[in-house]
């Protein structure tokens, strides 16, 4: 009996082979696809869908890519030949709310937006705000360790977990962390298993940790400077002063330009970078007032609204910046993350990568954290090797003034080869041996991060 008949004699009609599905996993939103499509995708439903899958997949020794919404932006969802696609999307369901605790208990697939829709009507919010919020899955930012617009204020996904509920490559059930706000029982492998990418476990079940809802104001505004490394300078003097602004991004004269031509607003003046700044709370309005006054001081031209929907209508123009790169072809989203103190030297590097390279590299950055995302551009749907002889300089970049490859979209395929090299030799190895103590066949996402140079 093939692999896809025992699933589906097990399983039955929850397995899919049907071709448009095949071949939608392919992909995520990274653009890159596998060569080929996967055996079959099991649209699980229950934990013990999850189970039955696994424990098949280990009899068989057959690979198990475990798949969310595809909003990722690494490839590491992405399932080929010989493979089962594992997806979680079915299982949906918020099983307890509880707002004496601060904590929710939610199934992986369940989508970020509709997960704050629900918990505003109890006054709170789960704080990760990856820009596909809209789209991806609570199970997903888990398995990624996602960020967002708001984490250099309120955290990322790692500090907005309490425990998970995760199945292994051979069908057992894990419960793991806690439910109390503190807890230092064993070794910490909640924290293990965010971020690992479907290569240690599939989450089939999340204690989130959550805030009321912030009350006060929320004030937004904008500086315009004539040159990026002027706006990073800005963002690095409100840091300075204090300030904790729930979001701070900057867009380089490149990305505000194809936003505004998206947008059909008028263009701004050549060089022109853009920062953009959120406050809440029930400080909002002087905390504006003071950061407008700091940028006002580094050369910065001020725009300050306390009114939401203009609010709004200011941070549009950054959260259409993917729109925007799409709109000029084929997009390698990067992602590095930096000391925000070395921000201005990032960009440097990035103006000097495009002169060497001949590219036009359009970046935004969550600036109140030090996380930048280039936008390689390019057409059709292989990647050039001009494009990853200049991605490989800015990794390299970014290492050596003390960053990282990834801030919030993970290694995947994509940036395998370049993991090593930041790890050091005897951590490389020793998270290689890590993984075989949780997957000894290596049947979970194999060719994904974990991948000998």
């Amino acid at each position: 009996m093939t692999v896809a008949a025992a699933l589906r004699s097990t399983l039955g009609d929850i397995v899919d082979v049907t071709e448009d599905s095949l071949e939608a996993a392919r992909a995520d939103s990274s653009g890159h696809s596998s060569p080929g499509r996967p055996l079959a995708v099991v649209h699980a439903e229950t934990i013990e869908h999850v189970q039955q899958t696994m424990r098949i997949a280990t009899e068989a020794r057959t690979p198990v890519v475990v798949r969310g919404a595809g909003t990722g932006l690494a490839g590491a969802a992405n399932a080929g030949p010989g493979e089962i696609v594992l997806s979680t999307m079915r299982m949906n369901h918020v099983l307890e709310v509880r707002p004496d605790d601060l904590f929710a208990v939610v199934e992986p697939g369940i989508l970020n937006a509709e997960l704050n829709a629900l918990l505003a009507e109890h006054g709170m919010w789960w704080p990760p705000d990856p820009a596909s919020r809209d789209i991806s899955t609570v199970g997903g930012n888990i398995a990624t360790g996602a960020g967002g617009l708001l984490c250099a204020k309120y955290g990322v996904v790692r500090d907005a977990v309490l425990g998970v509920d995760v199945v292994l490559a051979d069908g057992r059930l894990l419960h793991l962390g806690h439910r109390s706000v503190k807890g230092v029982t064993g070794l910490d492998l909640t924290s293990l298993m965010i971020g690992s990418e479907g290569t240690l476990g599939v989450v089939v079940g999340a204690t989130l940790k959550l805030r009321r809802l912030v009350v006060g104001e929320i004030c937004t505004l904008t500086a315009l400077f004539p040159t990026v490394r002027a706006a990073a300078a800005g963002s690095a003097a409100v840091t300075a002063s204090g300030a904790q602004p729930a979001i701070m991004e900057l867009m380089d004269a490149k990305a505000l330009a194809a936003v505004h031509a998206l947008l059909a607003l008028p263009l701004p003046s050549a060089g022109t970078s853009q920062l953009t700044i959120q406050t809440d709370g029930p400080a909002a309005q002087p905390e504006a007032d003071r950061i407008a006054a700091t940028l006002r001081e580094c050369g910065g031209q001020v725009t300050l609204t306390y009114d939401s929907h203009e609010g709004e209508r200011l941070l549009a123009i950054r959260r259409s910046m993917h729109g925007a790169m799409a709109a000029l072809g084929t997009t390698l989203i990067e992602d590095v993350s930096v000391p925000r103190s070395a921000l201005p030297a990032m960009y440097d590097e990035i103006t000097r990568i495009e002169h060497t390279y001949a590219l036009d590299i359009p970046t935004v950055a969550h600036a109140g954290d030090g996380n930048l995302h280039p936008n390689f551009i390019f057409e059709g749907d292989v990647v050039p090797e001009q494009v990853w002889a200049a991605a490989d300089d800015l990794f390299r970049s970014a290492i050596r003034l003390g960053g990282t490859l990834t801030g919030e979209h993970g290694i995947g395929m994509l940036k395998s080869r370049w993991l090593a090299e930041e790890l050091g030799d005897a951590q490389w190895q020793l998270q290689r041996q890590i993984k075989a103590v949780f997957d000894p066949l290596g049947i979970l996402n194999p060719g994904k991060v974990f991948v000998s140079a």
